[in-house]
């Protein structure tokens, strides 16, 4: 039983990590045939990344790992080796994919600039999606955002809009602003596609619900692994009236893929609901996070 537990999590892992090539190439299509040719820019690292692109003519891929080396530093840290390694995987790929398509030196796929701005943020948003679903990011602005937020009043959606009001605005400098404005469209399009991918969440915290036999391993395996407090309900079955303890954990949507994963190791037959929430408030929240 144990030795068919861990050729299944072994298939799991080639799987995940099939899955953010997947997703890391999408996002390097999109940016090398749609994005670079119309000089649109998405917000974020990503977009820092094409600005400079734009200014210096280093290529982006180099650029995008360069300057999430620090965010990964910082994701490896406080998040967890696993999103650290997802992510690493993740921006490499885009990195290598990227400059590999360069080479091909082939035609962009429109030179209109409203279609590119569209059809750009489409593919650029699927691409992190799925990066996102499967344990990692492509971008450091998230990771920069739940380290910084732990003493700012402010949500980490909320802070990456505020700094991408920078990012945008530089660029209206830089690439002129009618290419700036078709930027924000590309972002706006790219950040609801994300959603979309990741199973449509609406805010930056999640509560999961978890019921299982093996309530205790979970509960330990959460506070140890994944560096989240837990509370412990008390629950009753409405087929067979039997008592349940039930699990009520709070986390980021980058640690949705780690608890899934966690709880998959422990008890494949678990309940597991996970639901958005608007806010989540209180320095156990908080001190979990960082």
């Amino acid at each position: 039983m144990a030795a068919q537990h861990k050729s299944e999590s072994k298939v799991h892992f080639i799987y995940r990590y099939i899955m953010l090539l997947i997703g890391a190439s999408l996002a390097a299509l999109s940016i090398e045939f749609i994005l670079i040719p119309n000089t649109i820019i998405d917000g974020g690292i990503i977009g820092i990344s094409l600005i400079i692109n734009n200014l210096t003519g280093i290529n982006f891929g180099i650029l995008v790992f360069i300057i999430n080396i620090p965010f990964l530093y910082s994701g490896y840290k406080y998040i967890g080796k696993s999103f650290a390694f997802s992510s690493l995987f993740g921006i490499v790929a885009l990195a290598v994919v990227e400059s590999q398509m360069h080479l091909l030196n082939l035609s962009a796929f429109t030179d209109d600039a409203l279609l590119a701005a569209v059809f750009g943020g489409l593919l650029l948003g699927v691409g992190v999606g799925i990066v996102i679903r499967f344990g990692g990011a492509l971008d450091g602005t998230e990771i920069l955002g739940i380290l910084l937020t732990k003493k700012l009043p402010f949500s980490i959606g909320e802070f990456v809009m505020f700094l991408n009001i920078f990012v945008f605005g530089w660029a209206g400098f830089v690439l002129g602003w009618e290419q700036a404005m078709y930027s924000v469209i590309t972002y706006f399009i790219a950040s609801k596609l994300i959603d979309t991918v990741v199973q449509g969440f609406e805010g930056d915290t999640k509560a999961a619900i978890i019921i299982s036999d093996h309530y205790e391993e979970i509960s330990d395996a959460i506070i140890h692994r994944l560096g989240r407090s837990v509370t412990k309900l008390k629950g009753k079955g409405g087929y067979k009236d039997t008592e349940k303890e039930v699990i009520y954990v709070v986390i980021t949507r980058l640690e949705i893929s780690k608890l899934k994963d966690i709880i998959n190791d422990i008890d494949n037959n678990a309940f597991t609901t996970i639901m958005d929430t608007q806010e989540a408030h209180g320095s156990k929240f908080k001190s979990a996070i960082h």
